[in-house]
């Protein structure tokens, strides 16, 4: 059990990691603006809510899990 401790700790830094680096390199790219994300700007105010973005990788996580349960 001690070794499956050490393996999850390992893909969660090395998740976070990517997920750091991708946020990097997309930036305000084409994947944070969508068609479909929510976006209000106000004087003062702005709201975004990236819906289609979540649902995109919703899909391509579920995907990728789908694979490697196989």
């Amino acid at each position: 059990m001690h070794e499956l401790g050490k393996l999850l700790m390992v893909l969660g830094l090395a998740l976070t990691a990517a997920g750091f680096l991708l946020w990097l390199g997309v930036g305000r790219t084409w994947f944070g603006r969508l068609p479909g994300d929510i976006q209000f700007q106000r004087a003062g105010f702005s709201f975004y809510f990236p819906i289609t973005t979540c649902i995109v990788i919703s899909l391509i996580l579920m995907l990728i899990f789908w694979l490697l349960r196989r």
